[in-house]
C-alpha cells in the first residue's frame, strides 16, 4: 500500500480563479492578454484569432476572441457562457473561468466562482464601481472566495492617472470589507495594451505592486486537507458478483472534503449506522489513504444499508442532520422564488422534496441593507431563506465546507435550476415569522 506525507497532502500547484465584472469592462481581453503574454496560446489558435480579427476590419488581433468561443459572443462582442481555460507557467497551473458581465447572466458567475480560490473583478476606470461590480463582490463574499483582485482596467483611457485608480480602489475595498471579503488586492491595468497584466507598466511608475500574473503565481492557496471535515457523498454501490469477486461490495464517489484512511471508524448519514473502513480502491489499486478531490471506492467492515445519496463521514466528526435549513441564496431563475414554493433540493448526491417556508430578507446591494420579508426573490436577488425538507439532510455550514455546505433548488416540474444556496449565516437577517402558508400536501 502507498503512503503519503502531510506535506504532500498540503502542497498545491493549482489555482482555480474566475474573472467577473460589468459589460465591456474587458474581461475576455484580460484573459486573452494573460494567455498571449504568458506564451500559453498555440500558434494555430493565434493565427485563427488574427484571421477573425482581420475579417472584422481590425488591424491588431482581438485577444478577447481567445475566450469568446460562442458565435453569438463573437458577433455581439460580449461573454455569454462561462469559458473555461487551462494554462500553466513554470510556477503554477491555472484553471480559469471567464464569466459573463450582463445582469441576466449573473447566474453564470455563481457557477464560475463556486469552486474558485480567487476572483478577479474588473472595473472600467472611466465608470468606476457600478451596480454589477457590487453584485459580483457580494457573490464572491457569499461564496467565500478567499482572495479578490480588483483590476482597474482601461487606465490608458484616463491618462494612467493615479488619483483615478486610488479613488476606485478605496471605494471598492470599503464595500468589499463591509461584505466580509478577507483580502482585496487592487491593480491598475490596461488589458488592451498589456500594462501590468504579465509585464510591469512603464506608464504607471507610481504603482509598485505586482502584475496580475505575478499575483496569481504567488498568492497563497491553502489546501490543508488534513484539517478538513472528511466527507464522501455516495454516488454508486459497486457489486460485481463475479466469480473473481463474489462478495465485493464497494461504495464509490468523489471525496468532497478531507481525508479517509484504512482503519477509520465512519458513520453513514442519514441512517447513523457506524462501521470501519477496511479498504480503499483508487484507480483499481488499493491504497491506505485518499483525499479530496479523488474518486475512490470504500470497502467497509459491515454490510450495512448504503445507497446513492448517503454521506460517509468520520464517526467523531459527523454533521448534524436536519429537516430545517437556513441559508443565504442567490436566485438564478427568471421565475421568482416565493414563500410556499415547492422545490427539489439537491445536496451532494441526494435529492429530496422541500418547501420554502420563509424568505426573511433580501439584500439591497447599494447600501447592504436588508429588506425584511420580501415574500419573493427575483432573478439575481440575494437573500435569506428557510427551507423545510421531506427527509433529513446532513449539511455542514458553508463556512465549514463549500462542497457539503452548498445546495441548489430545482423546479420539480421541468428540472430547471432555481437557486444556489449556502447553508448558515452570511448576512444578519431578521427572525423568520410564521406566515401560515398552507403546504398543500407537502407537509413534512
Amino acid at each position: 500500500m502507498s503512503t503519503i506525507t502531510t506535506e504532500e497532502l498540503s502542497a498545491t500547484t493549482l489555482l482555480r480563479f474566475a474573472t467577473a465584472g460589468s459589460v465591456d469592462d474587458g474581461k475576455s481581453t484580460l484573459v486573452g492578454r494573460l494567455l498571449h503574454d504568458s506564451k500559453s496560446v498555440l500558434a494555430d489558435q493565434l493565427e485563427a484569432v488574427e484571421r477573425a480579427s482581420a475579417g472584422r476590419g481590425q488591424e491588431a488581433p482581438d485577444l478577447a476572441l481567445l475566450t469568446d468561443g460562442l458565435r453569438a459572443e463573437r458577433e455581439q462582442g460580449i461573454t455569454i457562457d462561462v469559458a473555461y481555460r487551462y494554462f500553466a507557467t513554470p510556477r503554477r497551473r491555472f484553471i480559469l473561468a471567464d464569466t459573463p458581465g450582463h445582469v441576466q447572466y449573473t447566474r453564470n458567475m455563481v457557477t464560475g466562482a463556486s469552486t474558485a480560490e480567487l476572483t478577479v473583478i474588473l472595473v472600467d476606470a472611466r465608470n468606476g464601481v457600478v451596480e454589477q461590480t457590487r453584485r459580483h463582490a457580494a457573490i464572491a463574499a457569499l461564496l467565500r472566495v478567499p482572495h479578490v483582485v480588483l483590476a482597474v482596467n482601461k487606465m490608458d483611457l484616463v491618462g494612467y492617472e493615479e488619483p483615478v485608480f486610488a479613488r476606485i480602489a478605496e471605494e471598492f475595498t470599503a464595500y468589499a470589507t463591509e461584505l466580509g471579503v478577507p483580502e482585496v488586492t487592487a491593480i491598475p491595468i490596461s488589458a488592451l495594451v498589456g500594462d501590468n497584466v504579465v509585464d510591469p507598466s512603464a506608464n504607471m511608475d507610481w504603482y509598485g505592486g505586482p502584475t496580475v500574473l505575478e499575483h496569481l503565481e504567488t498568492v497563497p492557496v491553502s489546501h490543508d486537507l488534513t484539517r478538513c471535515h472528511a466527507r464522501l457523498p455516495v454516488q454508486y454501490v459497486i457489486r460485481p458478483q463475479s466469480p473473481e469477486l463474489p462478495d465485493y461490495r464497494g461504495y464509490a464517489g468523489q471525496i468532497a472534503a478531507g481525508t479517509f484512511r484504512v482503519g477509520d471508524e465512519i458513520t453513514v448519514l442519514p441512517s447513523g449506522r457506524s462501521t470501519t473502513i477496511t479498504g480503499i480502491d483508487l484507480l483499481g489499486k488499493p491504497v491506505d489513504v485518499a483525499w479530496t478531490p479523488q474518486s475512490v471506492t470504500l470497502l467497509l467492515a459491515d454490510d450495512i444499508d448504503i445507497s446513492r445519496g448517503d454521506l460517509i463521514v468520520p464517526a467523531k466528526d459527523a454533521p448534524a442532520t436536519t429537516q430545517d435549513l437556513e441559508a443565504t441564496v442567490c436566485h438564478v431563475a427568471d421565475e421568482p422564488l416565493t414563500v410556499g414554493h415547492r422545490v427539489l433540493i439537491k445536496h451532494g448526491t441526494r435529492t429530496v422534496k422541500a418547501i420554502v417556508k420563509d424568505i426573511p430578507s433580501r439584500l439591497t446591494l447599494d447600501d447592504l441593507s436588508l429588506h425584511p420579508h420580501p415574500g419573493r426573490l427575483t432573478a439575481n436577488d440575494i437573500g435569506r431563506v428557510t427551507i423545510r425538507t421531506a427527509e433529513p439532510l446532513p449539511a455542514d455550514t458553508y463556512a465549514d465546507s463549500r462542497r457539503t455546505g452548498s445546495f441548489i433548488l430545482v423546479d420539480p416540474n421541468d428540472g430547471t435550476t432555481l437557486t444556489a444556496g449556502m447553508v448558515g449565516e452570511s448576512f444578519a437577517s431578521p427572525d423568520p415569522v410564521d406566515d401560515g402558508t398552507d403546504d398543500d400536501g407537502w407537509d413534512f
